[in-house]
């Protein structure tokens, strides 16, 4: 595990234990607030390793990098370590509304996650299949993946997770260092709302002109966001065709709701597509950009939104799809070109761009047609995941000291 600065001394450490020592006010000149919210001083003598961190999640960073070093040598160099995170966003989206994994292997993966120092997992809860050829919905997989009794018919038959399955998540993600971040997608990917209230819209889209379409999602947020107990919430916002002026309400609508929990929103970037710029949005919500062609981060800057590098062309894999990467990222360009401010198409941002808040790969489903598994997923993703978690950790070209 390398790690940005590194003081060599003589000899070597083999200790029974990491001791680990909280030390609040612990600070770092060139680290600022990275490394006061995630970072960790890590001083090994030839009898002892002592993770020292202003924060809980440092100490967690710290002991991971010298249990995983002495994992893999046996023993520890004698030497001081001082590291910090580039990005406080970290992190990779998978799409379980179309396609369902079992809360075993959810919990695996944010076990995964937390060893990587990856640190947040959105779970995009709700979607559907395209429309048919022809135009019909008839037959379209759809599925919202959370129950509850408030909403009886609304979960999805193939898969569901119950209140103490998403405890379950929580708990691990706190264990690991990692953030939940739940999606529940409107006004568009909405076929299995329109088809659970029939009056709330057609095929996959929300009417946004009747009250009541609104109502009912403000209703379904406050069913489930006291289930959620990371710091955002987001609330999907992307592919909406119908009228910009109603979108724009509802996206500013949903903002101050999940704000009024406490929350930070979030959403998918679509403003230039829906209305030509981002006048009249609310502008206190962290935006995923993830297509040029609907709201580039260059666009996220004038506009002063703090942003999500979530770029389809180059962190999106489809399975068994024609398009994106439908056999997992391309792991040459991750590790030789990709930082978390590159983006496609002349729009990258300057490294560390205070509005950049960091990266997230992401999972798409969209052939619900097709036969595959979790496991196909797992294959797909694992083989980059260490190159991403390294340059979201790390993404500045300036080299790292190893231990």
């Amino acid at each position: 595990m390398n790690v940005r600065r590194w003081l060599a001394g003589e000899g070597v450490c083999r200790p029974a234990e990491i001791r680990t020592v909280l030390v609040p006010g612990l600070s770092d000149d060139e680290g600022g607030p990275r490394f006061a919210e995630e970072g960790y001083r890590l001083t090994i003598t030839r009898d002892a390793a002592v993770v020292e961190a202003p924060s809980p999640t440092g100490l967690l960073y710290g002991s991971r990098t010298a249990e995983q070093a002495l994992a893999r040598d046996g023993e520890l160099p004698v030497g001081v370590a001082v590291d910090w995170p580039d990005y406080e966003v970290r992190g990779f989206m998978l799409d379980v509304g179309r396609r369902f994994f079992t809360p075993g292997y959810i919990r695996d993966l944010i076990g995964h996650m937390g060893e990587l120092k990856l640190n947040e997992l959105q779970l995009h809860l709700n979607d559907n299949g395209f429309k048919k050829d022809g135009g019909g919905w008839d037959g379209v997989q759809a599925a919202f993946r959370l129950a509850s009794e408030r909403f009886p018919g609304l979960s999805a038959a193939d898969g569901v997770y119950t209140r103490a399955d998403w405890d379950s998540f929580e708990d691990v993600a706190a264990a690991n260092g990692v953030r939940l971040i739940p999606e529940i997608d409107g006004p568009a990917h909405s076929l299995a709302f329109t088809r659970y209230r029939p009056e709330l819209g057609e095929g996959d889209h929300l009417d946004l002109s009747r009250p009541e379409t609104t109502a009912f999602m403000l209703e379904l947020f406050d069913e489930f966001v006291p289930w959620f107990r990371g710091p955002a919430v987001h609330f999907g916002a992307d592919e909406y065709f119908a009228d910009p002026g109603l979108f724009r309400d509802y996206f500013n609508t949903m903002a101050t709701h999940i704000r009024s929990y406490g929350k930070q929103a979030r959403a998918w970037g679509s403003f230039t597509r829906m209305t030509g710029d981002a006048d009249g949005y609310d502008r206190d919500v962290t935006i995923n950009t993830w297509a040029n062609s609907w709201y580039d981060p260059v666009e996220a800057i004038r506009d002063g939104y703090p942003f999500i590098n979530t770029n389809d062309e180059t962190l999106y894999v489809v399975p068994k799809a024609g398009y994106y990467h439908p056999d997992g990222l391309d792991a040459e360009f991750l590790a030789r070109e990709w930082q978390p401010h590159v983006f496609p198409g002349g729009k990258s941002v300057e490294p560390r761009h205070p509005l950049l808040r960091g990266a997230m790969s992401a999972v798409w489903n969209d052939m619900t047609e097709l036969d595959y598994t979790e496991q196909d997923v797992d294959r797909l993703i694992r083989p980059t995941f260490a190159i991403l978690a390294s340059k979201m950790w790390n993404g500045s070209p300036y080299p790292r000291e190893g231990i």
